[in-house]
Protein backbone atom coordinates (compact mmCIF):
# COMPACT_ATOMS: atom_id res chain seq x y z
CA UNK A 1 0.00 0.00 0.00
CA UNK A 2 1.32 3.61 -0.72
CA UNK A 3 2.30 5.55 2.25
CA UNK A 4 0.77 8.51 3.46
CA UNK A 5 4.16 10.42 2.93
CA UNK A 6 3.81 9.59 -0.87
CA UNK A 7 0.12 10.54 -0.79
CA UNK A 8 -0.05 14.01 0.82
CA UNK A 9 3.07 14.30 -1.60
CA UNK A 10 0.37 14.18 -4.84
CA UNK A 11 -2.25 16.15 -2.88
CA UNK A 12 0.35 18.91 -2.26
CA UNK A 13 0.71 19.14 -6.25
CA UNK A 14 -2.30 18.99 -7.35
CA UNK A 15 -4.48 20.64 -4.88
CA UNK A 16 -3.47 24.39 -6.01
CA UNK A 17 -4.69 26.83 -7.86
CA UNK A 18 -3.17 25.83 -10.93
CA UNK A 19 -5.92 23.46 -11.01
CA UNK A 20 -8.38 25.27 -11.46
CA UNK A 21 -8.18 26.29 -15.14
CA UNK A 22 -8.37 23.18 -17.10
CA UNK A 23 -10.65 21.39 -14.59
CA UNK A 24 -14.31 21.17 -14.07
CA UNK A 25 -14.53 23.23 -11.32
CA UNK A 26 -13.31 26.45 -12.92
CA UNK A 27 -16.87 26.27 -13.72
CA UNK A 28 -18.67 27.14 -10.07
CA UNK A 29 -15.08 29.63 -9.82
CA UNK A 30 -16.60 32.17 -12.45
CA UNK A 31 -18.96 33.49 -10.09
CA UNK A 32 -18.80 34.74 -5.81
CA UNK A 33 -22.59 34.42 -5.00
CA UNK A 34 -23.11 31.14 -3.03
CA UNK A 35 -26.01 30.67 -5.29
CA UNK A 36 -24.82 31.16 -8.71
CA UNK A 37 -21.50 29.02 -7.28
CA UNK A 38 -24.52 26.08 -5.90
CA UNK A 39 -25.92 26.29 -9.46
CA UNK A 40 -23.31 26.83 -12.20
CA UNK A 41 -20.89 23.19 -9.78
CA UNK A 42 -24.48 21.42 -9.83
CA UNK A 43 -24.01 22.00 -13.53
CA UNK A 44 -20.35 21.49 -14.39
CA UNK A 45 -20.49 18.39 -12.28
CA UNK A 46 -23.48 16.75 -13.70
CA UNK A 47 -21.69 17.42 -17.00
CA UNK A 48 -18.22 15.88 -15.79
CA UNK A 49 -17.94 12.75 -17.98
CA UNK A 50 -15.80 12.76 -21.31
CA UNK A 51 -13.05 15.33 -22.07
CA UNK A 52 -12.55 17.88 -19.43
CA UNK A 53 -12.04 20.77 -22.47
CA UNK A 54 -15.62 19.74 -23.63
CA UNK A 55 -17.07 19.59 -20.21
CA UNK A 56 -15.89 23.26 -19.19
CA UNK A 57 -16.77 24.28 -22.95
CA UNK A 58 -20.47 22.90 -23.18
CA UNK A 59 -20.98 24.59 -19.02
CA UNK A 60 -19.78 27.90 -20.19
CA UNK A 61 -22.10 27.81 -23.13
CA UNK A 62 -24.94 26.76 -20.78
CA UNK A 63 -23.74 30.02 -18.42
CA UNK A 64 -24.13 32.03 -21.61
CA UNK A 65 -27.44 31.02 -22.12
CA UNK A 66 -28.58 31.84 -18.74
CA UNK A 67 -26.87 35.44 -19.31
CA UNK A 68 -24.07 33.80 -16.86
CA UNK A 69 -26.31 34.85 -14.15
CA UNK A 70 -27.94 31.26 -13.66
CA UNK A 71 -29.18 32.24 -10.11
CA UNK A 72 -31.42 35.37 -11.15
CA UNK A 73 -32.06 33.23 -14.68
CA UNK A 74 -33.26 30.26 -12.34
CA UNK A 75 -35.46 32.49 -10.62
CA UNK A 76 -36.47 35.05 -12.86
CA UNK A 77 -37.26 33.78 -15.89
CA UNK A 78 -40.01 34.07 -17.55
CA UNK A 79 -41.34 31.40 -19.81
CA UNK A 80 -40.33 33.33 -23.40
CA UNK A 81 -36.70 33.24 -21.43
CA UNK A 82 -36.60 29.15 -21.56
CA UNK A 83 -36.48 29.24 -25.22
CA UNK A 84 -32.92 30.19 -24.60
CA UNK A 85 -32.30 26.74 -23.77
CA UNK A 86 -33.74 24.79 -26.26
CA UNK A 87 -31.57 22.54 -28.47
CA UNK A 88 -28.55 22.74 -25.72
CA UNK A 89 -27.01 19.22 -25.48
CA UNK A 90 -24.04 17.41 -23.97
CA UNK A 91 -23.91 13.89 -24.47
CA UNK A 92 -26.90 12.07 -23.66
CA UNK A 93 -27.89 15.21 -21.45
CA UNK A 94 -30.35 17.62 -23.73
CA UNK A 95 -32.56 19.94 -23.19
CA UNK A 96 -35.95 18.01 -21.73
CA UNK A 97 -33.64 17.25 -18.94
CA UNK A 98 -31.80 20.78 -19.12
CA UNK A 99 -36.08 22.58 -18.56
CA UNK A 100 -36.22 20.12 -15.58
CA UNK A 101 -33.69 20.79 -13.92
CA UNK A 102 -34.34 24.60 -14.30
CA UNK A 103 -37.76 23.80 -12.73
CA UNK A 104 -36.63 21.86 -10.06
CA UNK A 105 -33.88 24.53 -9.38
CA UNK A 106 -36.64 27.46 -9.12
CA UNK A 107 -38.83 25.29 -7.24
CA UNK A 108 -36.36 24.79 -4.16
CA UNK A 109 -34.32 28.51 -4.78
CA UNK A 110 -37.91 30.18 -3.94
CA UNK A 111 -38.48 28.01 -0.86
CA UNK A 112 -34.41 27.74 0.47
CA UNK A 113 -31.23 30.26 0.81
CA UNK A 114 -29.52 26.72 -0.42
CA UNK A 115 -29.05 23.75 -1.93
CA UNK A 116 -26.98 22.32 0.88
CA UNK A 117 -30.35 21.76 2.79
CA UNK A 118 -31.51 19.21 0.28
CA UNK A 119 -28.51 17.25 1.16
CA UNK A 120 -27.91 18.45 4.78
CA UNK A 121 -31.52 17.55 6.22
CA UNK A 122 -31.00 13.61 5.57
CA UNK A 123 -27.22 14.01 7.24
CA UNK A 124 -27.02 13.26 11.08
CA UNK A 125 -23.95 14.52 12.68
CA UNK A 126 -23.27 11.01 13.89
CA UNK A 127 -23.73 9.47 10.12
CA UNK A 128 -20.43 8.09 8.91
CA UNK A 129 -21.02 9.48 5.31
CA UNK A 130 -22.81 11.41 3.24
CA UNK A 131 -25.05 8.48 2.34
CA UNK A 132 -28.72 9.32 3.45
CA UNK A 133 -27.88 12.94 1.94
CA UNK A 134 -27.11 11.60 -1.68
CA UNK A 135 -30.32 9.47 -1.19
CA UNK A 136 -32.09 12.27 0.13
CA UNK A 137 -31.47 14.60 -2.63
CA UNK A 138 -32.30 12.20 -5.49
CA UNK A 139 -35.76 11.63 -4.20
CA UNK A 140 -36.27 15.37 -3.68
CA UNK A 141 -35.11 16.40 -7.40
CA UNK A 142 -37.34 13.69 -8.54
CA UNK A 143 -40.11 14.69 -6.29
CA UNK A 144 -41.84 16.93 -8.64
CA UNK A 145 -45.11 15.75 -10.83
CA UNK A 146 -43.64 16.35 -13.73
CA UNK A 147 -40.21 14.69 -13.61
CA UNK A 148 -39.23 13.38 -16.50
CA UNK A 149 -38.33 9.20 -16.60
CA UNK A 150 -35.10 9.98 -18.75
CA UNK A 151 -33.90 12.92 -16.75
CA UNK A 152 -33.11 10.58 -13.89
CA UNK A 153 -29.72 8.87 -15.83
CA UNK A 154 -28.04 11.95 -14.52
CA UNK A 155 -28.35 11.83 -11.10
CA UNK A 156 -27.53 8.82 -9.57
CA UNK A 157 -28.08 7.45 -5.59
CA UNK A 158 -26.41 4.95 -3.33
CA UNK A 159 -29.82 3.01 -3.68
CA UNK A 160 -29.17 2.34 -6.96
CA UNK A 161 -25.58 0.83 -6.02
CA UNK A 162 -23.69 3.36 -8.36
CA UNK A 163 -20.92 4.90 -6.97
CA UNK A 164 -22.46 8.60 -7.70
CA UNK A 165 -18.77 9.85 -8.71
CA UNK A 166 -20.27 13.40 -9.77
CA UNK A 167 -22.18 14.04 -6.71
CA UNK A 168 -19.23 13.08 -4.57
CA UNK A 169 -17.41 15.31 -6.39
CA UNK A 170 -19.76 18.18 -6.31
CA UNK A 171 -20.03 17.87 -2.55
CA UNK A 172 -16.16 17.99 -2.20
CA UNK A 173 -16.14 21.08 -4.19
CA UNK A 174 -18.80 22.79 -2.00
CA UNK A 175 -17.99 21.22 1.80
CA UNK A 176 -14.24 20.58 1.51
CA UNK A 177 -12.13 24.03 2.89
CA UNK A 178 -8.85 24.53 2.89
CA UNK A 179 -5.94 27.14 2.53
CA UNK A 180 -5.16 26.22 -1.23
CA UNK A 181 -8.68 27.78 -2.66
CA UNK A 182 -9.59 24.87 -4.94
CA UNK A 183 -12.27 23.57 -2.96
CA UNK A 184 -15.47 26.26 -1.58
CA UNK A 185 -15.78 24.63 1.08
CA UNK A 186 -19.39 27.48 1.48
CA UNK A 187 -21.35 24.35 3.09
CA UNK A 188 -21.25 24.06 6.77
CA UNK A 189 -23.78 21.48 7.98
CA UNK A 190 -22.03 18.73 6.14
CA UNK A 191 -18.52 17.62 7.89
CA UNK A 192 -15.56 17.08 5.20
CA UNK A 193 -14.90 13.65 7.15
CA UNK A 194 -18.71 12.87 6.18
CA UNK A 195 -17.62 12.78 2.51
CA UNK A 196 -17.41 10.00 -0.11
CA UNK A 197 -14.60 9.98 -2.25
CA UNK A 198 -15.42 10.12 -6.02
CA UNK A 199 -14.72 7.03 -7.65
CA UNK A 200 -14.81 6.44 -11.42
CA UNK A 201 -12.89 4.05 -13.78
CA UNK A 202 -9.75 5.84 -13.40
CA UNK A 203 -9.89 6.80 -9.77
CA UNK A 204 -10.65 3.05 -9.18
CA UNK A 205 -7.29 1.84 -11.32
CA UNK A 206 -5.50 4.20 -9.33
CA UNK A 207 -6.84 3.03 -5.90
CA UNK A 208 -6.35 -0.42 -6.47
CA UNK A 209 -2.59 -0.29 -7.86
CA UNK A 210 -1.62 2.21 -4.49
CA UNK A 211 -3.13 -1.00 -2.32
CA UNK A 212 -6.38 1.02 -1.41
CA UNK A 213 -9.55 -0.60 -2.72
CA UNK A 214 -9.86 -4.27 -3.15
CA UNK A 215 -13.55 -4.41 -4.72
CA UNK A 216 -13.02 -4.61 -8.12
CA UNK A 217 -16.74 -2.88 -9.54
CA UNK A 218 -16.68 0.54 -9.12
CA UNK A 219 -19.81 1.16 -7.33
CA UNK A 220 -21.12 2.66 -4.06
CA UNK A 221 -19.88 -0.57 -1.76
CA UNK A 222 -16.25 0.02 -3.67
CA UNK A 223 -16.73 4.15 -3.37
CA UNK A 224 -17.38 3.88 0.59
CA UNK A 225 -14.42 0.74 0.92
CA UNK A 226 -11.81 3.58 -0.54
CA UNK A 227 -13.24 6.47 1.45
CA UNK A 228 -12.61 4.39 4.76
CA UNK A 229 -8.97 3.53 3.87
CA UNK A 230 -8.67 7.34 2.80
CA UNK A 231 -10.18 8.02 6.45
CA UNK A 232 -6.97 5.59 7.96
CA UNK A 233 -4.45 8.41 6.64
CA UNK A 234 -6.86 11.85 7.19
CA UNK A 235 -9.74 11.22 9.60
CA UNK A 236 -10.84 14.81 9.21
CA UNK A 237 -10.61 15.10 5.57
CA UNK A 238 -10.08 12.17 3.84
CA UNK A 239 -10.84 13.27 0.47
CA UNK A 240 -8.59 15.60 -0.32
CA UNK A 241 -6.35 12.66 -1.60
CA UNK A 242 -9.12 12.73 -4.68
CA UNK A 243 -5.98 14.79 -5.28
CA UNK A 244 -3.61 12.25 -5.58
CA UNK A 245 -5.70 9.61 -7.37
CA UNK A 246 -6.79 12.26 -9.89
CA UNK A 247 -3.17 13.61 -10.32
CA UNK A 248 -1.69 9.67 -10.55
CA UNK A 249 -4.00 9.03 -12.94
CA UNK A 250 -2.96 12.15 -15.26
CA UNK A 251 0.63 11.56 -14.93
CA UNK A 252 -0.18 7.82 -16.08
CA UNK A 253 2.10 6.68 -12.68
CA UNK A 254 -0.63 3.67 -13.22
Amino acid sequence: MINQPQLNKLVKQYNQRAFIENDPICIPHLFTQQQDIEIAGLFAAVFAWGQRKTIIQKSKELLARMDHAPHAFILQHQESDLKKLIGFKHRTFNDTDLLYFVHFLKHWYQQYASLETAFSAAIKPTDSSVENGLINFYQLFFSLPDAPQRTRKHLSSPLQKSACKRINMYLRWMVRKDLQGVDFGIWKNIQPAQLICPLDVHSGRVARAFGLLNRIQNDWQAATELSATLRQFDAKDPVKYDFALFGAGVSKMF
